[in-house]
């Protein structure tokens, strides 16, 4: 029985290495799973979109695909947006059997990223002095998405000792007001840690905030780390038996006559 196919939906930019996140995620997935159809789309900017790339796998006679959203910080596994795109392809392709896996989504294991990644900028800036820490990420309205990534920086805060605070934009608290909010404290040597995947508008905007309220540093987006793709094998494959029919054929049972009975 051949494997759905797998597209991996993130987000474009005017950036091409935005989109290039996708691609090398893309990459990964083909080396960790060399006989896995993977295709990459976008939602909102950027090309091909999902529609578009659907098409293209029902001409080539595919059946099944599984769509995996590349949404870090909301975890709930029928996002609006995503949920309308499956209708949408259902309807224009009704032999294509579809359906949208959980996001990335918060997942413990990515603190361990955005550790290294602020390490890194820590290096970088030389500064060798810290005593608060702002866990940055996109905003969702998903009130399970909001109590998970308000976990992982109770988790960060425990790991260094240090107090942090979470800033999604958006309606919620913007970076500088978390930095703001650590200095009220007493704290003067604050970095920023970025729960995105890519150097998209919403990290751009938070970054130059972070910079502005005179942050010691400011960490890159997670990126096409291994531990990202490792998290949509996952989610591809608990995906892919929802897929699988369960109807079972009954095999007819011979009588064997046996000698002497």
């Amino acid at each position: 029985m051949t494997a759905p196919s797998l597209i991996l939906l993130g987000t474009g930019g005017a950036d091409p290495r935005v989109a290039g996140v996708s691609h090398e995620l893309r990459a990964m997935m083909h080396a960790l799973r060399p006989e896995l159809d993977v295709a990459v789309a976008f939602l909102d900017e950027g090309y091909p979109r999902c529609l578009q790339v659907a098409g293209k796998l029902a001409k080539r006679g595919v059946t099944e695909v599984v769509v995996v959203p590349l949404h870090l910080a909301d975890a709930h596994p029928r996002q609006p947006e995503t949920a309308a795109l499956i209708a949408q392809i259902r309807a224009a392709h009704p032999g294509l059997r579809v359906i949208a896996a959980a996001p990335v989504g918060p997942e413990a294991q990515l603190l361990a990223v955005v550790d290294q990644r602020l390490r890194d900028a820590l290096r970088s800036r030389r500064a060798d002095q810290l005593d608060g820490l702002v866990l940055s990420t996109e905003p969702t309205t998903d009130v399970r998405s909001n109590a998970l990534i308000a976990r992982r920086a109770r988790q960060w805060s425990t790991r260094h000792r240090l107090p942090c605070l979470v800033a999604t934009g958006g309606s919620g608290p913007s970076v500088a007001d978390a930095i703001r909010s650590l200095r009220a404290q007493g704290r003067r040597h604050i970095a920023v840690g970025s729960w995105f995947l890519t150097a998209d508008e919403g990290f751009r905007r938070q970054a130059a905030l972070a910079q502005s309220a005179r942050a010691v540093a400011v960490a890159a987006p997670i990126g096409a780390a291994p531990e990202v793709a490792e998290i949509i094998l996952g989610r591809y494959v608990v995906a892919a038996m929802d897929l699988i029919d369960l109807d079972v054929v009954e095999t007819p049972v011979r009588h064997l006559s046996v000698v002497g009975a």
